[in-house]
């Protein structure tokens, strides 16, 4: 960076904060209404020189920490940007055996202005970092929106482990208008959301979808098959067919209901060796009744 720290203090106030409303000419300020110790992220991206230099403190005399004032208004504040894009990268290993070197050292040359990493499994729902990375990049397009914003992977499967999930991640970055980039692999290539790469995030959609289908497809064939092996999925029955038969006559007997579950023993699970509730024998009884055909 060619500026002078009150230079890039004096290039960063020309712009109005998309963060905290400050008009240009007035340094960032808090929540609680203290001038802030840095500026906000989306309001130096505006500036071409400072993109690739995400922490800009606020100098001493603009009164970092004291309530804030509003600054004199600039002469002129310019509207010119550059074309360069703005690269926000990720990476990611599943295990801490696994190395991260390549991927940083690839995405690195690739420029990019700020790498985000983390080793964690895709079967995690919730991946810290990668929600970072894609906050940060929709600040950024939110800051410049005429400035192309490029998500940065070293390769497709370190974003997601199936189509279903690279499908939901498409279309926050089409809803964003935020571009992908995969540095490696059979796709390798910048995708424009909203230009000629709409085609592959459609093809992810459909891939997404048919495999939704897919597993659903799987998942009931499997409670066909195990149905018609007896298996009707969820939790053991607590009283089983010998138990209801030695139930029910002894209630054909005469037997009261809570003394006979006082007779019965589950033989399995986690309440093995002791008597079933007369809620469920109850219950067993009704539903025993319910099958027996009408005469």
């Amino acid at each position: 960076m060619d500026l002078t720290p009150d230079q890039a203090a004096i290039a960063v106030e020309r712009n109005d904060c998309p963060k905290c409303d400050v008009p240009a000419g007035s340094a960032c300020r808090t929540r609680g209404g203290k001038t802030a110790t840095k500026y906000h992220t989306p309001r130096f991206v505006l500036v071409p020189a400072l993109r690739e230099h995400l922490d800009i403190p606020i100098p001493a005399d603009r009164g970092p920490g004291r309530p804030w004032k509003q600054g004199p208004a600039p002469a002129a504040v310019p509207t010119q940007r550059d074309g360069k894009p703005i690269r926000i990268a990720y990476a990611r290993t599943s295990t801490a055996r696994q190395e991260l070197a390549s991927q940083l050292d690839a995405l690195r040359e690739a420029d990019c202005h700020k790498v985000f990493q983390e080793q964690i499994s895709t079967r995690v729902k919730v991946r810290p970092e990668l929600e970072k990375a894609l906050a940060l990049a929709r600040q950024f397009k939110e800051a410049a929106p005429d400035t192309p914003v490029i998500f940065t992977v070293h390769e497709l499967k370190r974003l997601a482990r199936n189509a279903a999930e690279l499908m939901t991640l498409s279309a926050e970055l089409q809803a964003d208008d935020i571009q992908l980039e995969l540095l490696t692999g059979p796709l390798a290539g910048i995708y424009d959301p909203n230009g000629m790469g709409a085609m592959f995030f459609a093809v992810l959609a459909v891939a997404g979808q048919i495999e939704r289908n897919y597993i659903r497809e799987k998942t009931l064939e499997g409670q066909v098959s195990a149905a018609k092996k007896g298996n009707h999925g969820g939790r053991p029955k607590v009283i089983d067919d010998d138990m209801l038969t030695f139930a029910l006559a002894l209630k054909d007997k005469g037997v009261p209901v809570p003394e006979i579950a006082g007779k019965l023993t589950i033989k399995t699970g986690k309440n093995a060796g002791t008597s079933p509730s007369v809620a469920s024998l109850y219950r067993a009884l009704a539903e025993a009744e319910e099958a027996e055909p009408v005469a």
